[in-house]
């Protein structure tokens, strides 16, 4: 086999059952808690993706979840995913189950779905990288989950990200929820959490 052809066809989970049950349970965590890191190192690795985004990806994709990844990862990590869960790749972020970025990029959060009146689930879940946590923008986080306030520290995110999570929020039930990554890092921000930077 040549490189590429092993990294598609390795790089999933050593222990399926028990490694997916894992990692499902530390991202559930994460969006009971927002703001709160979980590390999922170890775990997965594909072509291209950030650990904790591999991970996550091999935990929650399947046949009818649609991926759309950018540009700039596609080609070798939608082999990949499709190898080891069996998931179609979404032309259009719109279309997707989970939109998936890499770190630095500018982009419109309004391509994303948000769901419809009977059927809010019906949305992305996007998968962004970041460049650090604990470094960075300080942000003051808000919402469900959070008995005050926390306060996180990020690197790497796109331009006007603040105001479009708020944008985001103003549409609950819909919208679209957030899983930021660094590394082997993972960070959720759902739809429900009020983000403000601070100065």
């Amino acid at each position: 086999m040549t490189p590429l052809a092993d990294a598609i066809h390795d790089g999933g989970f050593r222990s399926p059952v028990y490694d997916a049950q894992s990692v499902f349970r530390r991202i559930m965590d994460a969006f009971a808690q927002p703001g709160t890191g979980v590390c999922l190192d170890g775990m997965a690795y594909g072509p291209g993706l950030p650990p904790a985004m591999a991970a996550l990806l091999a935990t929650l994709c399947d046949h009818e979840t649609p991926v759309f990844f950018h540009a700039d990862i596609q080609a070798d990590a939608a082999a990949w995913l499709a190898f080891h869960t069996g998931a179609p790749l979404a032309s259009t972020a719109a279309m997707a189950s989970f939109a998936c970025f890499p770190c630095g990029l500018t982009f419109s959060f309004g391509d994303f779905a948000i769901g419809t009146a009977d059927y809010p689930d019906r949305s992305s879940t996007v998968l962004l990288a970041v460049e650090a946590f604990d470094e960075g923008a300080t942000l003051d986080l808000a919402g469900p989950g959070i008995e005050t306030s926390r306060r996180v520290r990020i690197a790497g995110l796109p331009p006007g990200f603040v105001a479009a999570m708020a944008a985001n929020r103003s549409l609950f039930p819909l919208g679209f929820d957030l899983i930021l990554v660094c590394g082997s890092q993972a960070m959720a921000l759902p739809r429900t959490t009020r983000i403000r930077e601070v100065a």
